[in-house]
């Protein structure tokens, strides 16, 4: 039932008001007594949550209800309203034909196996503690929780004269554009009427589809840019020329400015060696997850990770929540470049390496799969098997791993020099090859 993302997909086929009641019952019989419920700008957001508070009140179970929220917003706000659980109606960066359930704990980490294990056993059983007619939940409304989050990140982050473009792709990231408002920077926004068919761009914040973006950062002569997914958990960001910043090099400013002598930064398996390699100069460390900003913040609860984050844009600070906060990490990106000079430079100065993918459409991606493992890890000493089968070598690395949605395997080869690159690539596609003869 439950992806790294919780539970998503098509409105009608995979998510439906039945899927949000049970749900509701579910997570309420678990002994939870007060629930934050919170939805990005999909209209079928609108009856999902409501057919989720009808769920957790039938059973007992307080609601306090956001309404349009981003992500980060609805988890913060578990501790804020002392509420034991939270859930995002949201599909996050998916079309606008889907939307999801997503379910989260008070210190900002989304529910962990075990949890979502036991809310699946209980749909599956219809395990549910329904409450007697006089003892069912109330629902009340808490309109304070965009100034409160807000608040938060003016009063973690330092302030800043910047001028910034926030394109919030008709999602429910506004709380960004009032943030750095607040902090001093001069502020102008795309896309910011909140609109659940996202009409002005897709959902996610990709180059392809930060395009506006780029050309108005560069027309208005604006520091830099900042863009979100639909519900605000994903930050990417364009510099004062108009370039999009790819997902490896944010992550390593992020965790250069975070991580110090001695202390970890939690990434997923397919992240860019340059990471590894920059960190290295000031002592610290990288710790590989699997892929989803799920597992890195898991691994972000560990002693010594300050830091950890995913290049498709989802950020943790876990000093600040576990949750990745999209306007967190724009309010933490404008800090950066106000200390240490433009985006462009500073991007710069951590260059990339040449990685190469590939996808391939296989029938039994799971036998397929379990043979390469054993192959790879009979050849290779330098190996770890958490997502796939990730090969560490002298000049780079190798990933081939299962798209959990699809029937795909992906190869991902990365090294310092194109010719390694290249050379490491094709070592892992013909491992693929000969598996698939």
């Amino acid at each position: 039932m439950f992806g790294t993302g919780g539970i998503r997909g098509p409105v009608g086929d995979v998510v439906t008001g039945e899927i949000a009641l049970v749900v509701g019952r579910a997570l309420a019989s678990t002994g939870v007594e007060r629930v934050v419920v919170g939805r990005d700008p999909r209209d079928s957001g609108r009856f999902l949550a409501d057919a989720l508070s009808a769920g957790l009140r039938e059973c007992g179970t307080d609601v306090v209800h956001l309404g349009l929220a981003a992500t980060p917003t609805v988890a913060r706000s578990v501790q804020w309203k002392n509420a034991d659980a939270g859930v995002s109606i949201t599909a996050s960066h998916n079309p606008e034909t889907d939307n999801g359930i997503k379910l989260w704990n008070p210190s900002g980490q989304a529910f962990n196996a075990d949890q979502r294990e036991e809310i699946t056993r209980r749909i599956e059983e219809e395990d549910f503690d329904l409450a007697k007619w006089d003892e069912t939940g109330k629902k009340t409304h808490w309109a304070d929780a965009h100034d409160r989050h807000v608040k938060t990140l003016v009063d973690a982050v330092e302030p800043a004269d910047l001028s910034v473009v926030v394109d919030v792709g008709n999602g429910a990231g506004g709380v960004t554009a009032d943030a750095l408002y607040e902090l001093g920077c001069d502020v102008e926004t795309l896309n910011a009427q909140p609109d659940g068919r996202f009409p002005a761009r897709p959902s996610e914040p990709t180059a392809e589809n930060c395009q506006s973006l780029c050309n108005h950062v560069v027309a208005t002569g604006a520091d830099l840019g900042i863009a979100h997914d639909g519900d605000a958990d994903r930050m990417m960001a364009v510099d004062e020329t108009g370039e999009f910043i790819s997902g490896d090099v944010l992550m390593t400013l992020f965790a250069r400015q975070r991580a110090g002598n001695g202390e970890t930064v939690a990434t997923p398996v397919d992240t860019s060696l340059i990471v590894e390699d920059v960190l290295a100069e000031q002592g610290a460390d990288v710790v590989r997850t699997q892929v989803g900003d799920v597992y890195v913040a898991e691994r972000a609860t560990e002693s010594g990770v300050v830091f950890g984050g995913e290049q498709s844009g989802a950020w943790i600070w876990p000093d600040q929540t576990l949750c990745p906060d999209g306007s967190l990490a724009a309010c933490r990106l404008v800090e950066l470049i106000a200390r240490k000079g433009s985006l462009s430079e500073i991007a710069d100065n951590v260059g990339e390496y040449p990685i190469r993918r590939k996808n391939i459409e296989v029938d039994d991606k799971v036998g397929l799969m379990a043979a390469l493992s054993h192959s790879v890890t009979d050849r290779y000493t330098d190996t770890t098997t958490i997502d796939g089968v990730r090969v560490s070598l002298d000049q780079g690395w190798f990933l081939i791993r299962a798209r959990r949605t699809q029937p795909l395997v992906r190869i991902a080869a990365e090294a310092r020099d194109p010719a390694a690159a290249d050379d490491i690539f094709e070592t892992a596609n013909a491992f693929v090859a000969d598996h698939m003869s």
